[in-house]
């Protein structure tokens, strides 16, 4: 099985995790992303999701000027975004426990 087909489910709560410790746009989470050790993440899962996370209203986004170019689009927890997000890490912990007690950790 391919790393993307289990990512599936967790990308959500990783991205918001990012995004909860700092403002960040789109390209920056990527790198983010990829200095995170998931070396195959591109713009075109990102945005969809980022695009996904607004529209449910979990993140709110702000252009900002940037030095290098044209506006960037920084990304910000909403209330409803850190709920989620620790429903999500008390989730993933359940989750993992199952898991671990099935392999016999």
């Amino acid at each position: 099985m391919k790393e993307t087909q289990m990512l599936k489910g967790v990308l959500d709560g990783c991205v918001l995790q990012i995004i909860s410790q700092k403002e960040i746009y789109g390209y920056e989470l990527v790198q983010e992303l990829r200095n995170q050790g998931f070396e195959n993440m591109v713009g075109g899962t990102v945005y969809p999701l980022l695009q996904k996370l607004e529209k449910n209203s979990l993140i709110l986004s702000q252009n900002k000027p940037s030095p290098d170019g044209p506006d960037r689009k920084y990304f910000y927890l909403t209330d409803q975004g850190k709920a989620y997000l620790e429903d999500f890490w008390s989730q993933w912990t359940e989750l993992v426990q199952k898991v671990q007690r099935l392999k016999g950790e």
